[in-house]
């Protein structure tokens, strides 16, 4: 058969189609246990950042034995008496017999439904509450974004902001990723007096002198929606459909242990 033959290109072409089909199949096989390994370093890494205790120079697996991880309810804010270590709520949340539907009108992070129970990662020196970090997602503009807020033990205080997975505008809404913004919601309010969670997004700059800055976040140039989806799932995570009921009652069942 001729080199310039019209079959021997065909047959050549579909031979090492096949070869590198072979090869990049078993690699993929191959590398699946590294890339799970990966995914669950990676998630621990941001738990640690959100922690306040991350340190590149140190092991993640011995960091992380600082955190106590565990499973709630949120239509009770008991605990469950699950494997913590192992639970996925973002699985958990596409199985309708682990998950639930959200009303429109209650839905202001626009998932749609999310799973009955979600993780939390708690900080403690001994038996006392350092922090508390909590698991958080909603539509941007583009993506639904997903990250952590930690909080201080009064459950009230902002300790830390992040998002470690979204699709946004790189320079635009991508800039909730910028360090100089995400600093600007540490030491910032989720609840009102009226244990509302009332944290906004604002346009423009928080002025010191207003009265409700401790409630407000500078806005995003350029990046509105957003910002504004930022905002609201904060709200409804930290609000009656996400975790309120369990920061309350952990609030109460803190408050009884030290008097």
């Amino acid at each position: 058969m001729s080199n310039d033959s019209t079959q021997k290109v065909f047959i050549v072409a579909f031979s090492l189609c096949l070869v590198c089909s072979l090869l990049v199949s078993t690699a993929a096989v191959g590398l699946k246990s590294i890339q799970e390994e990966n995914k669950v370093l990676a998630r621990k890494e941001n738990i640690l950042k959100a922690a306040g205790i991350f340190n590149e120079d140190e092991s993640i697996t011995e960091l992380y034995k600082q955190i106590e991880t565990k499973v709630v309810d949120l239509s009770t804010g008991k605990y469950v008496d699950t494997d913590a270590i192992a639970f996925d709520q973002r699985k958990a949340a596409k199985d309708p017999a682990s998950s639930v539907n959200i009303a429109s009108e209650d839905d202001k992070a626009k998932i749609g439904h999310r799973s009955k129970y979600a993780s939390v990662y708690l900080l403690k020196e001994g038996d006392v509450l350092k922090r508390i970090v909590l698991p958080i997602h909603g539509k941007g503009l583009w993506s639904t974004m997903y990250g952590f807020i930690a909080l201080a033990p009064d459950f009230n205080t902002v300790k830390n902001f992040g998002f470690y997975e979204h699709a946004e505008t790189p320079g635009l809404g991508g800039e909730v990723d910028n360090p100089n913004w995400k600093s600007v919601w540490i030491g910032k309010k989720v609840y009102n007096d009226k244990g509302e969670p009332v944290l906004d997004v604002i346009k423009g700059t928080v002025s010191p002198s207003d009265p409700m800055a401790a409630y407000k976040v500078d806005g995003l140039a350029g990046a509105t929606l957003t910002a504004r989806g930022v905002a609201n799932l904060v709200q409804y995570w930290l609000g009656q459909g996400g975790f309120e009921l369990y920061l309350k009652q952990l609030a109460t069942e803190e408050g009884d242990q030290n008097g």
